[in-house]
């Protein structure tokens, strides 16, 4: 997952990084766009892993961002959470990206 980011242009700047009570997958920069990304697998295409995301896992999950980025002072024009849903019912396997998944 954090290759095919790079190869975008995003940059690695924590892998399952643990904090305010959360985990992080992955945090990732392009410029001044920061984004918290959550990888879900899937090996049945009938369900949703966007279900598996649980409001209190997104609290969690915002909390894990908050703490992150308390101690940074980072220039940021953007944040947000992206999902990132591997199929492995598909080979090779698939990537679904959601951007802004549960920001509102």
């Amino acid at each position: 997952m954090a290759s095919e980011l790079q190869s975008h242009g995003w940059s690695i700047l924590a892998q399952n990084w643990s904090g305010g009570g959360g985990e992080l997958d992955l945090v990732v920069r392009r410029g001044d766009v920061l984004r918290f990304v959550e990888v879900k697998a899937r090996s049945d295409a009938s369900l949703d892993p966007l279900e598996q995301i649980t409001p209190s896992k997104v609290g969690r999950l915002r909390q894990a961002a908050e703490a992150w980025l308390i101690d940074r002072d980072d220039d940021l024009a953007e944040v947000a959470f992206l999902v990132a849903i591997v199929d492995l019912a598909s080979e090779p396997w698939s990537v679904d990206w959601v951007d802004d998944a549960f920001d509102g």
